[in-house]
């Protein structure tokens, strides 16, 4: 048996006036999803946890089948499994954008999806300066990591930077204010600005009238996890494909294979198809293969509908489409689609709604559902459950329990 896992993420959303009170799910054309929910079986899954933030490794975590609440460490180790920042038991990494202040406010949370050539002398300046307080790594675009020996600061309470778009940045730095590692890193953030304002890069993008990456801002933090092996603890083996360096440090931890695909971005430009293929390649020596594309999230943050709806259907088409022609060759085979949480147009960040889940078996069962999509799916078999159950659902399947 094969199975895939299509995660779209950040794909769930609210009903908009735009689309006639629909959710982009459901205005968007997307036969091949509404094929896996009428031939299989549908249902809602709780992928956050009530006392956890809503956030793309929570909820992921709890897809790839870890309860959230038992494994869950920060999100900054996850990516430097990704990336090769080898962390010993003391370190604590924070994610770090590269961000725009302008007039004291935080005004893009991605500096204009800066390219990595551009980071890349960024994060070299970087190092020089603060090299006595941690160590920065080179990571995708915006999306960076820093490590530092410092314990205690895996307590403090950072601030995701897409939650604070044109909020002051004095009023979200690293909390507690009056604890010593807040005051060193909100230090280390603030003295950032005057490095970055005139760097080389950022002069050369304000030229071009792009937004300058002129400030770091350090969240999502935490100590290195501990993990079961996905094989042992499902009796699969299973790779993932995807653009982001949060879902190749989880299949880091995890043991899983993470199969570069060239063209795969992390945006809007992802090559959908080149995800397809090397999902259909890859079956041939890995049981499961999670496919995540990140772009419809990207949508969600940017509040652009057109986008969104784009993303959607291009992961309806050129993913879903081609593994449905695709699967029949392997004889049996199982297919899901969902979300990991939705990212609604309307607030431009995550929430901790359930997701809209359904998924098809060569040997399982059907329900009354007929199109993929958060309403539709609520009259599904497979009711509503807790995330991290879902794997061994769909191992199970397709049967409700």
């Amino acid at each position: 048996m094969k199975y895939i896992v299509v995660i779209g993420d950040g794909m769930a959303d609210y009903p908009l006036k735009e689309l006639g009170g629909k959710t982009p799910l459901q205005g968007a054309n997307t036969p091949n999803m509404d094929k896996i929910a009428l031939n299989g079986v549908s249902g809602l899954l709780k992928t956050v946890p009530d006392n956890m933030t809503p956030g793309s490794d929570v909820a992921n975590l709890s897809i790839f089948g870890y309860n959230p609440e038992k494994y869950y460490t920060g999100r900054g180790p996850i990516e430097a499994a990704s990336i090769g920042a080898k962390m010993d038991e003391q370190d604590v990494a924070f994610r770090c954008n590269l961000i725009t202040e302008k007039s004291g406010l935080l005004s893009d949370f991605n500096a204009d999806h800066i390219s990595t050539v551009e980071a890349s002398e960024i994060i070299e300046t970087l190092n020089t300066k603060f090299h006595d307080v941690g160590k920065f790594y080179l990571g995708t675009s915006y999306r960076h990591l820093f490590v530092t020996k410092k314990p205690n600061s895996a307590n403090l309470i950072s601030t995701p930077p897409h939650d604070v778009v044109n909020e002051p940045i004095n009023n979200n730095l690293l909390k507690p204010s009056t604890d010593a590692s807040a005051i060193e890193l909100n230090n280390v953030m603030e003295e950032s600005k005057k490095i970055l304002e005139n760097h080389p890069v950022n002069q050369k993008r304000m030229e071009e009238g792009k937004n300058p990456a002129n400030m770091i801002w350090l969240w999502g933090q935490g100590v290195k996890p501990a993990l079961p092996n996905f094989k042992d603890k499902y009796g699969v083996k299973a790779a993932t494909i995807t653009g982001v360096d949060l879902i190749k440090g989880l299949g880091v931890y995890m043991g899983l294979t993470n199969i570069e695909v060239p063209g795969a971005t992390g945006y809007f430009d992802t090559d959908y198809c080149a995800k397809a293929k090397n999902t259909v390649d890859a079956l041939e020596d890995h049981d499961m293969v999670f496919v995540h594309v990140e772009a419809p999230d990207e949508a969600g943050h940017a509040g652009d509908l057109e986008e969104k709806i784009k993303a959607i259907e291009r992961i309806d088409d050129r993913i879903i489409g081609k593994l449905l022609d695709e699967l029949p060759s392997f004889k049996e085979y199982s297919i899901a689609v969902l979300p990991d949480h939705p990212t609604p147009i309307s607030i431009r960040t995550h929430t901790r709604d359930p997701v809209p889940f359904s998924m098809f078996s060569s040997n399982g069962e059907s329900d009354t559902v007929n199109q993929y999509d958060e309403e539709s799916v609520k009259n599904g078999v497979m009711g509503i459950s807790w995330g991290y159950e879902f794997i061994e659902k769909f191992l199970n399947g397709s049967k409700p329990d």
